[in-house]
């Protein structure tokens, strides 16, 4: 399987703005941010990151993380799959008797 990096950012990054598009929001506090989950682990710093990113933005006590227009944008792309057409040019059809 290819991994993909959109913009430079890690998987556990894309993971913390796609958790903003499931709860559709614009603002997680921190522990919610703590609470995503991701194989590679998780945590605030990957939000953190983002923040340096300028795909987020932090309140001064760093308790709240939001979504800038940066972020908004990144989100508002939704990317399918492109799928073959039924069946492949060399593959005989199937015929049910």
């Amino acid at each position: 399987m290819r991994v993909m990096l959109i913009k430079g950012m890690t998987e556990q990054e894309i993971r913390v703005l796609q958790e903003f598009r499931r709860l559709a929001v614009e603002s997680l506090g921190v522990a919610a941010i703590k609470a995503i989950k991701h194989p590679a682990g998780g945590g605030e710093g990957p939000a953190f990151s983002l923040v340096e990113k300028g795909m987020l933005t932090t309140d001064a006590a760093r308790e709240s993380f939001a979504l800038t227009a940066k972020a908004k944008e990144f989100l508002s792309y939704d990317p399918k799959p492109e799928f073959e057409e039924a069946g492949s040019e060399t593959e005989e059809p199937v015929v049910a008797e």
